[in-house]
């Protein structure tokens, strides 16, 4: 007879955290009787599982039993544990899995069924003939691989959240091994520092905190740093092998694996930021991996939670944690395939960039930037790759819309200068990066540096007859031109590379350099803006194209409202923003705005100007510039606009509204969901529900979201969806829709456009 008691082991820490995850997996455990936690190693899972175990002893009249198979080796013991660990007698009779079966047959139970990964097969058979035999059976397992087995459910554990659960963990385990640790002002950064670089991985908190017993905790994030293996050796002399080293856990990992497994783990150590499937197929097939094998090979990796499935802004990605990518590396590397590697990784981005770059002017540009984004990490280390200057060149001019069309300039400024320092020979690489350097100048203001690098582009062009790069440097020295306030010489520029541009055949990359040219034109004396701008609206439509096209109505709303047209200027410099809104361009955000600051100031609405200018004032101060930089005509009517508020609201208010408008709304995404907010948006004591249907905005002082809720909140008004908001969070799916409805219901909106127009008009940060 099965006792009520169960065998589940008395607690010998505390269980942090997982408060959330405990419910979830008990409200699964109602309905469906096989729960499989799957995760890294070290994660947590056992913990984990015996901490639901632990609360579900009522709902379990004949008990909640552990199973634990890491002792374990041959499949044909598996039935024979299990009986052991239930008390089932082995008499030897008849098979062991028939009396276990006959035992548990109407019979309310819980089995934990623990380190499955080894024995998956068997593991699966116990289970598939256990719950046949007992519909009151429950089993919840914990295993690396899941069991295969019909009506699984599986459940990823994810690391601790940072800093909260991951904090509280080392804490907790600090203080066990040295009762004065206290966290305080002084060592918090980096006691942050420390679980961020351990990414919330339970085994790897507890075992930098045994190390606490003699390191500071900055000293322990020095020597994390320096070699994380050599550090995560403390810990219980009574833990398994596996787990009294990090390595040795990652270890047994590995030798889990298949040798075409491990090859192709070793090989995806070398991405820096996580990857796409294209990506691992185009880097780690050949020499003992074909590319149709690499699909294959990826599912394992993932199934055995040596690889992470994640998403990045609706892009399917994989990544490995950090450990585990180290400890890859350190394989590859003793493997001799590293630098081959790191080169194939090269190539493959600069393909990428190279292919993103030549397709831009056509549609799909907001999806480029995010693949840019998401490849981020990638890029960069492409550029650090070394071995070939050419191809750093041509992989930091390929990228040259990743730097100016989203928020990346500075860094570009800096790699295009320290690549064109590192090779100095006059090849077409160096002739492009050239003028992808100026351009990045001229975006931040800086006029002689731009300058500077069109002349040495100009001589390169004209030494290799590079059509191409004569028509930019002709464009760029037009926008120098103009931004001079040189608007004739801007216009003949501009006109001399559209002659160019013509005789290699009027292409969608023509539409920028049409906008160019109408902004130039753009003067109360001069009506010709208007027929340039709608020749680039109409090249832009013709091709799918959006952010050349944005530009154009920017600069056909000035040239409307220079004319005193002001209903037309107001739609279209919403039309810009409206498409801004895919795009992080902190200079072109910052210009539309400003405008619509001028025609609302027009209108008569001199507070919502003075909030309009407010938003755009930290998107000026974060490109390190200001309007000025941008034509001296720009200049002046910025200036006439805040007289004109300052005359209307005076200085100090002025000043109030620029100073809260600004607080509020840094960052393109913030600043254009206020600007397309609605007449008076979130202004201070005005109300009304705006064009997006905010509906009455919540104070933010007073908002009745939770901390979690306010996160989805934030990431609700960012445009995605529940599903990566479930992959940024480490949530799941389910759990965030039930946030996303407890928001809606606790302030009374029907959408999530609302919830959206709610965070950015009542923007508060989350502790």
């Amino acid at each position: 007879m099965i006792s009520e008691a169960g065998n589940l082991p008395a607690a010998f820490t505390t269980f942090v955290g997982r408060r959330r995850d405990i419910v979830e997996i008990r409200r699964l455990l109602g309905s469906a009787r096989l729960v499989t936690l799957t995760g890294v190693g070290g994660v947590g899972k056992t913990r984990l599982a015996l901490a639901v175990a632990a609360t579900c002893g009522k709902a379990f009249a004949d008990g909640c039993w552990l199973v634990d198979l890491a002792p374990v080796r041959e499949p044909s013991a598996v039935a024979g544990a299990a009986a052991t660990a239930l008390g089932v007698p082995d008499l030897g009779a008849r098979p062991v899995l028939d009396d276990l079966a006959r035992h548990l047959a109407g019979r309310r139970a819980l089995i934990v069924l623990d380190n499955c990964e080894y024995l998956v097969d068997a593991c699966a058979e116990l289970a598939d003939r256990l719950l046949s035999a007992s519909a009151e059976l429950r089993i919840l397992a914990t295993s690396r691989k899941t069991l295969g087995v019909t009506g699984e459910h599986v459940v990823t554990v994810p690391p601790l959240s940072v800093p909260d659960e991951a904090v509280e963990l080392l804490r907790d385990r600090a203080t066990a091994v040295r009762p004065d640790f206290r966290i305080t002002d002084a060592n918090w950064a980096g006691v942050r520092r420390l679980c961020a670089d351990l990414e919330g991985l339970p085994l790897a908190i507890e075992l930098a905190a045994s190390r606490l017993r003699t390191l500071t905790v900055d000293q322990a994030v020095d020597r994390l740093e320096e070699d994380r293996f050599k550090l995560l050796t403390g810990g219980s002399q009574a833990a398994r092998p596996q787990q009294r080293t990090l390595r040795a856990l990652i270890d047994w990992s590995y030798d889990l694996c298949r040798p075409a497994e491990r090859l192709l783990w070793n090989r995806l150590s070398v991405f820096a930021s996580g990857f796409g499937l294209d990506a691992a197929e185009g880097v780690c097939s050949g020499e003992g991996i074909d590319r149709d094998e690499v699909l294959d090979l990826l599912d394992r990796l993932v199934a055995q939670s040596v690889v992470l499935a994640t998403e990045h802004e609706g892009l399917p990605r994989y990544r490995l944690l950090e450990a585990i990518r180290r400890y890859g590396r350190q394989r590859l590397a003793a493997s001799g395939e590293e630098q081959r590697l790191l080169l194939r990784h090269r190539d493959f981005f600069l393909a990428l960039a190279e292919r993103l770059a030549d397709g831009w002017y056509g549609p799909g540009q907001e999806a480029a930037l995010a693949r840019l984004r998401a490849e981020h990490g990638n890029m960069r280390a492409a550029l650090d790759c070394g071995g070939d200057p050419q191809a750093t060149l041509a992989l930091a001019a390929a990228l040259r819309f990743h730097w100016c069309a989203d928020a990346f300039l500075g860094e570009g400024r800096r790699r295009l200068d320290r690549a064109l320092a590192a090779a100095p020979e006059p090849t077409p690489a160096r002739a492009g990066a050239l003028w992808v350097a100026a351009w990045v100048a001229l975006l931040q203001g800086d006029h002689p540096a731009a300058e500077r690098w069109l002349d040495e582009a100009e001589e390169l062009g004209e030494q290799s007859d590079d059509l191409v790069v004569g028509a930019n440097v002709l464009s760029f020295r037009g926008t120098l031109a103009m931004f001079k306030g040189q608007r004739k010489e801007a216009e003949s520029l501009f006109e001399d590379a559209l002659a160019i541009r013509t005789t290699l055949g009027e292409g969608p990359e023509t539409a920028f350099l049409l906008f160019q040219l109408a902004a130039a034109q753009t003067h109360p004396k001069d009506r010709r803006a208007a027929e340039t701008g709608r020749r680039a609206l109409a090249l832009s439509q013709a091709h799918g194209e959006r952010w050349a096209r944005a530009h154009a109505l920017w600069a056909l709303s000035l040239d409307s409202w220079l004319h005193d047209d002001l209903e037309t200027a107001m739609a279209l410099v919403r039309d810009a923003l409206e498409i801004e809104r895919g795009f992080g361009d902190y200079v072109g955000t910052a210009l539309m705005i400003d405008l619509l600051a001028w025609i609302t100031a027009s209108q008569g609405d001199h507070e919502r100007a003075a909030r309009l200018l407010g938003a755009a004032r930290p998107l000026w101060r974060d490109t390190g510039t200001t309007i000025l930089a941008f034509g001296p005509l720009l200049g002046v009517l910025h200036s006439r606009c805040e007289e004109a508020v300052v005359r209307a609201l005076g200085p100090a208010a002025y000043e109030k509204a620029l100073t809260e408008s600004g607080r509020r709304h840094d960052g393109p995404a913030r600043a254009v969901a206020y600007a397309l907010g609605g007449e008076h948006g979130d202004d201070g004591g005005h109300s009304g529900t705006g064009e997006r249907g905010a509906g009455t905005a919540t104070p933010a002082s007073t908002t009745p979201l939770t901390r979690r809720e306010r996160e989805v909140a934030a990431l609700v008004a960012q445009g995605m969806n529940n599903r990566v908001i479930a992959a940024m969070l480490v949530l799941s799916p389910r759990t965030v829709e039930g946030h996303v409805e407890n928001i809606r219901a606790k302030l009374g909106f029907g959408g999530r456009a609302q919830i959206a127009a709610w965070w950015a008009a009542n923007q508060t940060p989350t502790p």
